[in-house]
């Protein structure tokens, strides 16, 4: 992304322009507009990087944005509901949807089609293979 969305923990949110990126280790090295030296870099620590819903690409027909998923009801197959995505844990195998029900249980469940077997984004809604007692 040419432009990036920056800010401290309750600071309004700016645009820094992207001049430079490489790979570095299990991160990135990033040149933003305005940054002229390592001091300058050193106390842009703890700062977030985020990016309008509009910047974004396109996803696939499969493919969904994590915050897309938060806040859909999971309901199984025989038509009890689960919960709601409560959030997403990424494991080396698969992402693995946390799900709280009304009573506050958590249940975790593999984000793998042979458990979710449909999105409905519009209707707000998760489909799955998985018991209610599981």
């Amino acid at each position: 992304m040419p432009v990036w969305w920056i800010a401290r923990e309750g600071e309004a949110w700016r645009e820094v322009g992207l001049k430079g990126l490489k790979v570095h280790g299990d991160g990135v090295v990033v040149l933003l507009d305005g940054i002229a030296d390592r001091t300058d870099a050193e106390a842009m620590k703890g700062v977030l990087v985020g990016a309008p819903r509009d910047a974004l690409p396109a996803t696939g027909a499969d493919e969904f944005y994590w915050g897309d998923l938060i806040g859909l009801e999971v309901v199984n197959t025989a038509d009890e509901k689960l919960g709601k995505v409560a959030g997403l844990i990424e494991t080396g195998a698969n992402d693995v949807l946390r799900v709280v029900g009304a009573e506050g249980a958590e249940r975790l469940l593999p984000f793998v089609s042979a458990v979710v077997l449909a999105v409905d984004k519009e209707a707000g809604l998760i489909r799955v293979e998985w018991g209610s007692d599981w």
